[in-house]
């Protein structure tokens, strides 16, 4: 596992402030010394994993869109999105840490940390508005659904719970621990 996947887990799993780079060193097989010839503070391997995780999502919301049948441009990737975190359920919750991070950040007048957590962000946002046609609208509620789906999937809503009722059934993204 490579460090950068082993630290996106983790900082999922544990926020900024939770997260041990030992933990991460860990994870990964390696030593701390050799985790810091890598990445030269706990801060940089964040951003990293931050930048990690949304490019992994423009990179698969760009196939989706490429690949887009008649299910159209916006199906095809919020299709690709319920499969990411299928598969890689650390992402929403990733997300959220990548939020809160920045928020901690700003309020501790660190602008610099958090204009780098917002620049891997803004690449998703031109991204999809570029893919919706230039629509700000359709990008922003796209943007809104994806959001909403992973503080559901965050909170650990099952497949079935009420609060799914908006979206439908091949839409809901189904966690491990909900799999039959």
């Amino acid at each position: 596992m490579s460090a950068i996947r082993a630290a996106v887990v983790e900082f999922a799993e544990r926020g900024y402030e939770g997260t041990s780079t030992e933990s991460i060193a860990q994870r990964v097989g390696v030593s701390q010394p050799y985790l810091f010839r890598l990445f030269k503070n706990k801060r940089e391997l964040f951003l990293a994993a931050a930048a990690y995780s949304l490019r992994e999502t423009v990179r698969v919301f760009e196939e989706a869109a490429d690949g887009a049948g008649e299910e159209g441009v916006e199906g095809a990737m919020g299709l690709a999105y319920k499969r990411l975190i299928e598969r890689r359920p650390e992402f929403p919750l990733m997300f959220l840490r990548i939020y809160g991070q920045a928020a901690a950040a700003r309020s501790a007048g660190d602008e610099e940390f958090a204009g780098e957590l917002r620049r891997n962000w803004v690449e998703l946002w031109d991204f999809l508005l570029l893919r919706l046609g230039g629509n700000a609208e359709e990008a922003t509620e796209f943007l809104a659904m994806g959001m909403l789906v992973n503080n559901l999937v965050s909170l650990g809503f099952p497949p079935g719970h009420h609060v799914w009722c908006g979206f439908q059934d091949e839409d809901v993204p189904v966690a491990k621990e909900f799999q039959e």
